[in-house]
């Protein structure tokens, strides 16, 4: 689009795609579902990729993920972070390097349905306990998630909210017994 190139997810290879160019953003969509929305990029020649979008083809092909663009790019905008490089790293050398980028790859997939901080603290974890199973990883996310909720009285911001808990000792004079 005006001589960028904007990524869509790889399912879309080789189709036709409506894009709205806005004067900070470029949304791609199928439809009326979105498909993409990025930042506008300056300029020309430059690459705006996301690497979710580039997930299921470098699942089948492990290999391409350490040379590709998408991934240079994630590094650079600090999405694909330390914990990641660490997770990846010791996965490839404990399960080899396509077993252990599939394993990488298994946990970038995961943060289509979860918030990537609480992957990040789900990687954090697993890397603490010498684990490398994404199904460990997913486990931690969730549970960080539920450690993040607010729980009532655990909050110093809550507790002008405090009430003393309500005496019965009065009920047996309302209905009359003694």
């Amino acid at each position: 689009m005006r001589q960028n190139f904007y990524s869509v997810p790889v399912t879309y290879a080789g189709q036709r795609v409506t894009v709205r160019l806005g004067a900070n953003v470029v949304t791609a969509y199928d439809g009326t579902r979105v498909l993409a929305r990025h930042d506008r990029a300056p300029g020309k020649g430059r690459e705006v990729l996301e690497l979710d979008h580039y997930l299921e083809t470098l699942r089948v092909k492990a290999g391409a993920l350490a040379g590709s663009s998408a991934l240079a790019l994630a590094r650079q905008s600090g999405r694909f972070n330390a914990t990641h490089e660490e997770f990846l790293s010791r996965a490839r050398r404990a399960n080899g390097d396509a077993a252990g980028t599939r394993a990488m790859i298994d946990v970038l997939l995961l943060e289509r349905t979860m918030k990537p901080s609480a992957v990040r603290e789900g990687l954090a974890r697993c890397l603490r306990m010498g684990t490398l199973d994404p199904a460990l990883v997913a486990i931690e996310a969730r549970r960080s998630i539920e450690e993040a909720r607010v729980v009532p009285g655990s909050d110093p911001a809550l507790a002008h909210y405090d009430r003393p808990a309500p005496s019965v000792a009065h009920y047996d004079e309302l209905l009359g017994v003694s």
